[in-house]
């Protein structure tokens, strides 16, 4: 009789709580909370995400976007399918364990820098003979290159003279023109009058033509509008890691055929339509059949800065990406084989910011859609606490309507994120200005117009809540102090 009494009591127990546990679930949305048993251990709870919590959110954004009067400002339907698409894209409960993370990182990163200090900032050493003698000391490009510094290209508070090195790349005279050496596809070294010094990358397609369907990424042209996007993007991120660049229209007669070399004249001609063209000497589409041309001789282009010299100014050192693809149509590179690939490699047990800059880099690529990362470089003087600087960037923004998700190996094989990157993601997806619009405003600066077309616009705000997302999978299932890092930079 007492066993009787045991059995419908338990199943009595189990009813009310079933009954409890369906009506408290239904049809509602989870927020992951975590409880702090220790330091290192920790459990995961689902608590009811309610209506409210949603309510308080949208005010909260409201609040902030208010003027100083206290005042709310209305939503405007433009931006409501900008921002509020990409808010739509990352689930409450996604958001809320995110900015869980970011708060455990900030006070953890707080206790970690009282006990051990990030490196200071300090400026790139210059070999003893530091600059070209046609170099106008006064100039922009030298003042570009004296303020280079182990953690940017260039600091935040140097705008002005980064604007004025861009206003000078767009125009002023060219006196001096070669092809530059190495690389798949045509580039050409060009000088300023006041000795600046840059790559000019010029416009073989038009804007609307991107990467085929069915072509590799290693047989893809490259656009001079995505070097250009490039710099911007990486401006906007804080990364601040791609050398200035500007969008230039160029005289092929007076800028390239008048001071080009006799080897490299010989590649100059007329088209059957009367538009002067070129194509120069290199591994690929450096042919008739791949000219780039102008209209008639004017033709538009990308002029990135020079970086100081490598022999003269400061040395560099090449490193093999290890995401780097096979760049074969028939293999896979090992990352590919292995979801263990982080781990196995030894890769998340290095020391320094060398990981977390890779992610960083990898995060920045498939914003933009580049799989054409395979090596970079660092700058020798800063030795380990170097970082990647972002060059050759044309292969990006191909392909607006496909996300490829495996450039972003490097989060999700190693789950680990810079905190001040996470951040950076994050505000773009709460603003009621989304990372779309930040673009638009900085590249009407440029000279070019139209740098990028509007899909590509609205895939960086497609891809921002995909980050988060990746992000989102290894904090449910990982250690939070391990994923979201605060390493001071």
């Amino acid at each position: 009789m007492k066993l009787l009494h045991r059995v419908a009591s338990v199943v009595f127990v189990c009813s009310i709580f079933s009954i409890f546990w369906f009506f408290t679930t239904n049809n509602k949305d989870y927020t992951i909370c975590r409880l702090e048993n220790s330091s290192s251990s920790f459990a995961y709870i689902r608590a009811i995400s309610s209506e409210a919590d949603e309510e308080e959110w949208e005010e909260e954004e409201e609040e902030e976007d208010g003027d100083k009067s206290g005042h709310r400002r209305k939503r405007d339907p433009d931006t409501a399918s900008g921002a509020g698409a990409a808010v739509n894209n990352l689930s409450n409960s996604e958001y809320r364990l995110i900015q869980s993370a970011i708060w455990r990182a900030s006070v953890h990163g707080a206790a970690a820098a009282s006990a051990s200090s990030v490196p200071p900032e300090r400026r790139l050493h210059f070999k003893p003979k530091r600059f070209y003698p046609s170099d106008d000391m006064n100039s922009s490009w030298v003042s570009f290159k004296l303020q280079i510094n182990s953690r940017h290209l260039y600091s935040e508070s140097s705008d002005s003279r980064i604007s004025e090195l861009l206003n000078n790349l767009a125009s002023l005279p060219i006196v001096r023109v070669r092809q530059k050496e190495g690389g798949s596809q045509l580039k050409l070294a060009v000088t300023l009058i006041d000795g600046t010094k840059a790559i000019f990358k010029p416009m073989r397609l038009s804007r609307e033509v991107g990467t085929l369907p069915n072509q590799f990424y290693f047989s893809d042209f490259e656009r001079h509008v995505a070097e250009i996007a490039a710099f911007h993007l990486d401006r906007i991120l804080g990364f601040r890691r791609v050398p200035p660049t500007a969008g230039r229209y160029v005289n092929i007669t007076q800028d390239i055929k008048r001071l080009a070399g006799a080897d490299f004249q010989k590649t100059i001609f007329i088209s059957p339509d009367g538009n002067l063209c070129f194509h120069g000497r290199c591994s690929y589409y450096c042919d008739t059949g791949h000219a780039f041309c102008g209209s008639p001789d004017i033709i538009e282009g990308s002029m990135a800065t020079y970086l100081p010299h490598v022999d003269y100014e400061a040395g560099r050192t090449t490193f093999r990406n290890p995401w780097r693809r096979s760049y074969s149509k028939l293999r896979k590179a090992q990352w590919e084989k292995d979801p263990d690939f982080c781990r196995n490699e030894t890769l998340i047990t290095r020391q320094g910011r060398w990981l977390n800059d890779l992610v960083d880099l990898a995060v920045f690529d498939f914003l933009a859609g580049n799989l054409d990362r395979h090596h970079y470089e660092t700058f020798r003087d800063f030795k380990e606490n170097g970082y990647p600087i972002a060059l050759d960037n044309g292969r990006g923004f191909g392909r607006s309507d496909r996300d490829d998700i495996s450039i972003l190996a490097p989060l999700y094989q190693c789950c680990r994120i810079r905190l001040s990157t996470l951040e950076t993601l994050l505000r773009f997806v709460r603003s009621s200005v989304p990372l779309s619009d930040r673009m638009r405003r900085s590249l009407a600066n440029d000279r070019l117009p139209n740098v990028l077309l509007e899909p590509h616009l609205r895939a960086l705000d497609r891809r921002v809540p995909t980050v988060l997302r990746t992000v989102h999978k290894c904090l449910v299932f990982g250690d939070f102090e391990d994923i979201v890092v605060d390493d001071g930079y």
